[in-house]
């Protein structure tokens, strides 16, 4: 491997050793010796385009970068920035995968939805308020959908149902048994932000789909939120899905894959926390539906996403990285469980929303 990571790098222009980093589910990553730039490898089975995914990428941190020099913010630390091949492409592919190479935000970390404080997770908030605000004048039907009906949640419905049908795995399907009866009873989410869609009183806007905590960068010195990274899945959709996905994550006790069920419950503080501080950079933009349905959008978002993995662990684990046989089912069963604490909770935050907007 580290001959091979030392090809890759040369083909940037920058041969040396690289050293893994990070623990993302999909793509495999290495930083430099040096500790300047980010080296990674595309996982081509969920992203079947890699060029697209580059295309939308480049064209949305150049639409940010723009942004920062407006408001005199610092440009570099502010997005990530690729770089390209020696040969000037953005991606360099071959016989071991598709490999792109950004540069690496120095004096920054990352923080892991379990370990976070509600300070942080209120600087998240404006991160990704900050980041949509940015782009709420991109012209979102221009960018690839890099993973085709990403967030048509009646369609993971289907993909679930299929999944359930084609399981040749009896032991798997006996366990996740309880999981598929609640997914059934549940599946009345399903099409809510999608109707509203529809009826066009929910926009489509470029969105991120991924608004884990530890897809912002933190300053190390000040603490403050510095960048959104991990675009790959930058695309027309609904701001809600990444709200509610960023809660779904964030408004938690435990790990996503906490084998401890009885740590597994929704925070409603750091749900207030996160609102408020996203409705300071989006209470302007956001209508008046996707308001209303902000902490619906948490619902829907961890329903997807319990199903998502229900079906992965049916099917054998052939989408997220997993490193024992139950871990996409304890994955599951954790969303299930906070999804039934989340709608047991009354959302009672009006009143702070008209404050907020006022401020």
């Amino acid at each position: 491997m580290e001959d091979l990571l030392r090809r890759i790098g040369a083909a940037f222009g920058r041969e040396m050793a690289y050293a893994p980093i990070g623990n993302g589910h999909i793509n495999d990553t290495f930083l430099s010796e040096d500790g300047s730039v980010i080296l990674q490898r595309i996982n081509t089975y969920v992203f079947r385009q890699p060029a697209d995914v580059m295309e939308n990428i480049a064209a949305v941190t150049a639409h940010i970068r723009s942004k920062l020099q407006a408001e005199g913010a610092d440009v570099p630390r502010g997005t990530l920035t690729v770089l390209p091949t020696a040969s000037g492409d953005l991606l360099y592919a071959d016989e071991s995968g598709s490999w792109r190479m950004y540069a690496h935000i120095s004096g920054t970390h990352s923080v892991e939805p379990e370990e976070r404080t509600l300070a942080e997770f209120g600087e998240a908030a404006r991160a990704f308020g900050h980041f949509q605000r940015m782009l709420a004048d991109f012209p979102a039907d221009t960018l690839h959908d890099t993973i085709p009906r990403f967030h048509d949640t009646l369609w993971r419905t289907e993909q679930l149902r299929t999944a359930i049908h084609n399981c040749t795995l009896p032991d798997r399907r006996e366990k996740a048994a309880a999981l598929i009866a609640d997914a059934h009873a549940l599946r009345r989410l399903a099409p809510i932000i999608l109707d509203e869609i529809r009826a066009g009183t929910v926009p489509l806007a470029v969105t991120h789909n991924d608004t884990k905590i530890n897809n912002v960068l933190f300053d190390d010195l000040t603490g403050k939120a510095v960048a959104v990274i991990d675009l790959d899945t930058v695309m027309p959709g609904s701001r809600l899905y990444d709200f509610g996905d960023a809660i779904r994550s964030g408004a938690v006790t435990a790990a996503e894959d906490e084998p401890d069920a009885q740590k597994v419950h929704f925070d409603p503080e750091a749900y207030r926390i996160f609102r408020k501080e996203y409705l300071r950079e989006m209470g302007g933009i956001l209508t008046d539906a996707e308001r209303k349905l902000l902490l619906a959008s948490a619902w829907i978002a961890t329903y997807e996403c319990g199903i998502r993995f229900l079906a992965d662990y049916l099917e054998n684990d052939i989408y997220y990285k997993t490193t024992y046989p139950e871990h996409n089912l304890i994955r599951a069963r954790n969303q299930f469980l906070l999804l039934h604490e989340m709608m047991e909770y009354p959302d009672s935050c009006d009143m702070e929303d008209e404050d907020v907007l006022r401020s």
